[in-house]
Order: structure tokens, then sequence, then C-alpha cells
């Protein structure tokens, strides 16, 4: 039981380090100290996706779901709604890098946005 519940919360974590990736711009824009924390976050995301490598959390993850003796993906609300999130099944190469490019379109106009703003006007 203490496996799987670990196995989920890797999942979350998971899960919203996907989500800083993609939108952590948008905290920048309030907390400017985060700036470093996340271009390491979007750099380590889009290599994870150009390389089609396959992030360590998704290592531990799994490890902890053979501790708890299961096999696979099944069961409950966070397997259910969560992992198609993380984990979309057929994945290719294309949509890898058609994700890897989605990231650096999204956080490079969002920083474009938040510089831009706060550039003084002459």
């Amino acid at each position: 039981m203490a496996y799987r519940f670990l196995a989920d919360a890797v999942l979350v974590v998971h899960l919203g380090f996907i989500v800083f990736v993609v939108f952590g711009a948008l905290l920048v824009m309030r907390h400017r100290r985060l700036l470093p924390v996340h271009l390491a976050a979007a750099l380590w995301g889009l290599s994870i996706e150009v390389l089609g490598a396959i992030c360590p959390l998704t290592y531990v993850e799994n490890h902890l779901r053979l501790l708890a003796g299961g096999a696979g993906y099944g069961g409950g609300f966070v397997e259910h709604y969560l992992l198609p999130l993380v984990y979309p099944g057929e994945l290719t190469k294309a949509m890898q890098y058609g994700m890897a490019t989605g990231v650096l379109l999204v956080n490079t106009g969002l920083y474009w946005w938040i510089f831009r703003r706060r550039a003084p006007v002459s």
C-alpha cells in the first residue's frame, strides 16, 4: 500500500514538473528568482523529448509499482486520469519533436512577453 502511494506521489510530481516545464514562465513573471530554475527545467524537458530519453521519474515510479506488487497501470483515479497525460500512448519520434517544439514556442513567447512588458519605455 505504501509503495503504491509513493508511486502515485511520484506520478503527481512528474505531472507537476511537466506543467512547470511548459508554463513555468508564468511563475517567473511573479517570482523572478525562479528564472534559472525554470530555464534548467525547460532545458531538461526539451532534452528528454529531443533525445527520446526516459525521465528518471518514470523509472522511480515503475520500480515503486513493482514493489507494490503491480505490473502495470490500472485501477484508481490517479492511474486512470493522469497516466495518459504523462505517458501518451503511441508516442512517436515526430510527436516528441512536436512536443519539444511546443515547449520551446510557449516558453519563448512567454519570456518575450515578460521581458517586453518589463522593458523601460523611451
